[in-house]
């Protein structure tokens, strides 16, 4: 009867839902970690990774993947801090903190399944990371359920430890090693709160303490080889640089194999409490630098001393302490109790046509390729030139192909003796095979999708390009192809061979790239600034690099600038325009004045007018029988004026008489 009952009973899939609390969201390290883990499921890596999955992830490129904003039943949900206030929350997160104050972070920090604080950017969360873990001790009487507080330290801590073996520098430490680490000199904080943290997790089972010792990050869209693939990609110097021989090995791991490890840590709560995040690889810096350079640079590096290294103003002190390095590490455990889908699990330079295709993605940078054809005089090189300064491209000229072209064939067949004694300098040429060939062909197959390659046809009449050279300086037609003879015969041969049948451009209409056509003749711009401008608005936005620091700086200085300039002619105006309002006002005034003066005048005299009859009456018949009576009364001086006056005009009234 139990077993009837026990089978009818419904099974429901258990959801296990954690909180994750990573400190730094909108920084590089943890918010590639913080969208990983939200999109893992909970105790997904519980599970034995199967060969066809395993041949699933090679195919797929994990930087689209841990990118997805789609939120899987039963993932890790994803809260934390941001180092700055006007940082927008990331998609992944359920709540984000800024400006808060330790009292509210702690209440956070307690709603949390898991803790993760990641020092490997900012050695100001040390401080916060280790007021964390001892403000969360306090606390484990109030646990409801166990909590894992995981620190994401570096291998700097490792940086001065002496070797395992004297005889054999080439043993690497493991995590069983890590009593013995000796740290970097500006790593100290970090290993003070390595011990701390790890001392915490030795009191009690319901506060579990992880230490995860990661190697130099790279991957997705930054990392601390950033630096390199930018000077790489911009290629606006001959060679990228090594400090030092190069020889010194750096332990490396990609960012989302990073992630991996601490999805591990958070499933399997291990038994070891000090793990090492590292590849399999064993890469100098000298390997990774050719590697970036060859692979999407000028193709050549060059050893600078050590020093030089501070003087890289894109690189930062934590970051070269992590390139100049000299480790060989192992993880050991991580490599045999865990279950890791590796993004680079044999390393940066094995695995750097996957992290390029991610690191383009992820920073938009999409090569341009622009074609400028037309006439002579049209403004091709003008043009150009511009172009390449507003997209960030190289400017190739033919003459300077075929030169550099020419030079280096002499270079080669030149003879060269080499004396007794003297040391033949030997370069290294790697020879492509079969594979990497059509691994290079299917990659330019592919871009060719993807990338914009676009033509522009310039164009003017005959008369508008003969014109134009006649009106050239004489400093700038000297020793050109600009000369009367040269011109003439240069513009009737391009006439010649772009018959309307057979043109270049036909040919890139075949292959569905549609020129550009602009007419520069008509724009009646000398300087091709509207050409410009209309290329550009047809072409689009750079997808390169944005400004750099002293771009940004010049940028907002020139808009200050111009601020300053509009605000000060706006004032000017105004003041211009008061003025014009004031004299306006005063003549209007004046005006009105003038008008008003000459109405008072018309109406005085109009009075005067109207008055004449009145005062011809008055001085005829009123005014001397008003004098004789003023004169009487004077005399009598009656008791009465008024009285007397009045009947004395009675009495002798001219009419009456």
């Amino acid at each position: 009867m139990a077993e009837e009952e026990e089978t009818a009973a419904p099974t429901e899939k258990v959801i296990r839902i954690q909180r994750v609390f990573i400190n730094l969201l909108d920084s590089y390290s943890s918010g590639n970690i913080g969208k990983f883990l939200s999109n893992c499921v909970v105790g997904a890596s519980l599970e034995e990774i199967t060969e066809e999955e395993e041949e699933e992830d090679e195919n797929k490129s994990a930087t689209l993947e841990a990118s997805s904003t789609k939120v899987k039943e039963g993932t890790f949900q994803i809260v934390g801090t941001l180092s700055k206030p006007a940082s927008p929350r990331p998609d992944f997160a359920v709540e984000t903190y800024s400006a808060i104050s330790r009292e509210d972070l702690l209440m956070r920090l307690l709603e949390c399944d898991v803790i993760i604080y990641n020092i490997t950017e900012s050695s100001q969360q040390v401080e916060e990371a280790i007021w964390a873990v001892s403000a969360l001790n306090e606390e484990v009487s109030h646990f409801e359920k166990r909590k894992v507080f995981i620190l994401l330290s570096t291998v700097m801590t490792w940086a001065r430890s002496k070797a395992l073996d004297p005889e054999d520098s080439e043993v690497p430490f493991t995590e069983e090693d890590y009593r013995r680490r000796k740290s970097h000199p500006n790593f100290l904080d970090h290993i003070n709160a390595e011990k701390m943290v790890l001392k915490f997790g030795r009191k009690t089972r319901k506060f579990a303490t992880y230490v995860v010792a990661a190697g130099l990050q790279y991957g997705a869209e930054g990392g601390m080889l950033h630096t390199f693939f930018k000077m790489a990609w911009l290629g606006e110097i001959p060679a990228l640089p090594v400090f030092g021989d190069g020889t010194n090995v750096i332990p490396t791991i990609h960012v989302l194999d990073l992630a991996g490890v601490i999805q591990n840590v958070i499933d399997h709560t291990p038994k070891p409490h000090y793990l090492v995040a590292v590849d399999e690889s064993v890469h100098t810096l000298e390997d990774i630098v050719k590697c970036i350079s060859k692979n999407t640079g000028p193709g050549k590096i060059q050893k600078i001393p050590r020093e030089n290294a501070y003087l890289t103003k894109d690189l930062t002190q934590d970051c070269l302490d992590h390139l100049l390095v000299n480790l060989r590490m192992e993880a050991l455990f991580v490599k045999e109790n865990f279950n890791i889908r590796w993004v680079a699990q044999t390393g940066f330079v094995e695995n750097i046509n996957s992290v390029l295709k991610e690191y383009k993605q992820s920073r938009g940078l999409m090569p341009v390729k622009i074609c400028i054809l037309g006439p002579p005089a049209v403004g091709k090189s003008s043009i150009a030139e511009e172009l390449a300064k507003y997209y960030k491209l190289h400017h190739i000229q033919l003459k300077d192909v075929i030169s550099e072209a020419i030079a280096k064939l002499e270079t080669i067949v030149a003879p060269k003796d080499i004396g007794e004694g003297e040391e033949e300098v030997e370069e290294e040429e790697e020879e492509e095979n079969v594979e990497d060939a059509q691994e290079l062909l299917d990659g330019i197959k592919e871009s060719m999708e993807q990338n914009a390659e676009f033509v522009c046809a310039l164009d003017a009449s005959d008369e508008f390009l003969k014109e134009r050279v006649i009106n050239l300086p004489e400093r700038i037609v000297a020793g050109t192809h600009y000369s009367q003879d040269r011109f003439l015969r240069a513009l009737s041969n391009y006439r010649d061979i772009n018959i309307e049948d057979e043109t270049v451009f036909n040919y890139f209409d075949e292959i569905e790239i549609h020129p550009i056509h602009i007419d520069v003749g008509k724009l009646e711009d000398a300087q091709n600034r509207l050409a410009i401008k209309q290329l550009i608005k047809e072409i689009g936005e750079p997808r390169n690099y944005g400004l750099t620091d002293e771009e940004k700086a010049e940028e907002e200085r020139k808009a200050a600038e111009e601020r300053l300039a509009r605000e000060a002619a706006e004032e000017a105006e105004r003041e211009h325009q008061e003025a014009v309002e004031m004299a306006e006002k005063i003549a209007r005034w004046e005006e009105w004045n003038k008008r008003l003066e000459e109405v008072k005048r018309e109406e005085r005299e109009l009075l005067e007018a109207q008055s004449i009859p009145l005062r011809n009456y008055l001085m005829t018949y009123v005014m001397p029988t008003l004098i004789q009576g003023l004169n009487e009364c004077c005399n009598v001086r009656p008791e009465d004026p008024v009285d007397f006056l009045a009947e004395y005009l009675f009495k002798n009234n001219p009419e009456a008489q």
